[in-house]
């Protein structure tokens, strides 16, 4: 059982269709305009809704910002790698992210993932963080629809996507070719490295290409979140934001 809270959370998750046990709302809520749609979808499933206290629910979401629900969700099953590429489509846009350990990092690119049409999320079991309730808050639902997949091994993984034909671009600020003058036309998987340390050095000896994006400033690299989504709009540029 998942416990999502906030309202874009729980919403993006009755609409994706995802089984859910029950919703509890704080007193004297039910008034606004986003959970009266959230209401009304669980009111057309049956689904139970128990009222409560705010701060029960500051309890149930371990006080962060709930917005004065939160909802108990069955696990969504995994989605495998092979799976992934199957459903994927062509050109492939897929991100792995390499040892990041901020949900709210994990969270921020999924939800630029699914903005432009990303086809799948790809991130380590281990030294990694998971769709934790933060991270899904932090994407605004996105979770909900961009698949993600947990791989024991991300150099196995990245050399599964190279057999099928996908190019491996590595971001780092000293990548050996900036970030825009690549051609993403073709299947790609961006890989995004831990905050901090980057990409470990076996990752990044499995990537074909490892772009950087230029800085002007005094600040010697991005954070994760903004790198990773400025080669993501780079592809949905290059791909004229064409819906996918």
């Amino acid at each position: 059982m998942d416990i999502l809270y906030g309202k874009n959370p729980v919403l993006e998750a009755l609409r994706a269709g995802r089984g859910v046990r029950k919703l509890v709302i704080a007193s004297g809520v039910r008034g606004e305009p986003r959970l009266r749609e959230i209401l009304s979808l669980a009111s057309v499933r049956g689904i139970l809704i128990e009222e409560t206290s705010r701060s029960h629910l500051d309890d149930i979401a371990h006080s962060e910002h709930h917005q004065g629900i939160a909802g108990y969700f069955h696990t969504r099953p995994p989605v495998s790698l092979d799976t992934l590429l199957d459903q994927s489509i062509t050109p492939q846009l897929l991100l792995a992210l390499d040892g990041i350990q901020d949900p709210h990092n994990l969270g921020a690119l999924t939800r630029t993932a699914d903005a432009v049409g990303a086809d799948g999320i790809i991130i380590p079991k281990h030294r990694s963080v998971s769709v934790t309730p933060a991270a899904a808050k932090a994407a605004a639902g996105a979770t909900e629809h961009v698949p993600i997949t947990v791989v024991p091994n991300m150099v196995h993984a990245l050399q599964r996507l190279a057999a099928a034909g996908i190019w491996r671009i590595g971001l780092a600020e000293d990548g050996t070719q900036r970030y825009d003058t690549f051609d993403y036309t073709v299947p790609i998987v961006i890989v995004v490295g831990a905050e901090g340390d980057g990409m470990h050095p076996l990752t990044r000896r499995h990537c074909d290409v490892v772009v950087s994006i230029p800085m002007a400033g005094k600040v010697s690299s991005l954070n994760a979140t903004v790198a990773g989504s400025i080669l993501l709009y780079e592809v949905a540029r290059q791909r004229s934001f064409a819906p996918r």
